[in-house]
């Protein structure tokens, strides 16, 4: 029986995040951090991942000067967390998260 209860804190959860605006994405992970810490996780990363640039050309005009563009870019930047032995009051702890408005969350649960 104690085997069963040790397999279960040796669960990790890998948490990925998503947002347009670096300094959003930094808080959100600074309030994901300090929650496990408390929850006595032990905590691999923020992981800086490659940011995806997406660039756009559109015509000024509608209907003539095809020669007269803008260009757009959007910033896609990611982060990744990954916390071991967490314990049942991590994930509680995980799910009562508020987080900065504009940044996507994707928590996976590993064996």
């Amino acid at each position: 029986m104690a085997e069963k209860k040790k397999a279960a804190t040796k669960q990790k959860i890998r948490i990925a995040l998503k947002a347009f605006d670096h300094t959003v994405i930094d808080k959100a992970v600074k309030v994901i951090i300090d929650s496990a810490e408390r929850s006595g996780a032990i905590i691999a990363g923020p992981i800086p991942l490659p940011t995806k640039i997406k660039k756009f050309t559109v015509n000024k005009s509608t209907f003539v000067a095809k020669d007269s563009r803008e260009q757009f870019e959007m910033r896609i930047h990611k982060r990744l967390i990954e916390l071991r032995e967490t314990t049942s009051t991590t994930i509680d702890a995980l799910t009562n998260l508020t987080l900065p408005a504009g940044v996507d969350i994707e928590i996976r649960m590993l064996s």
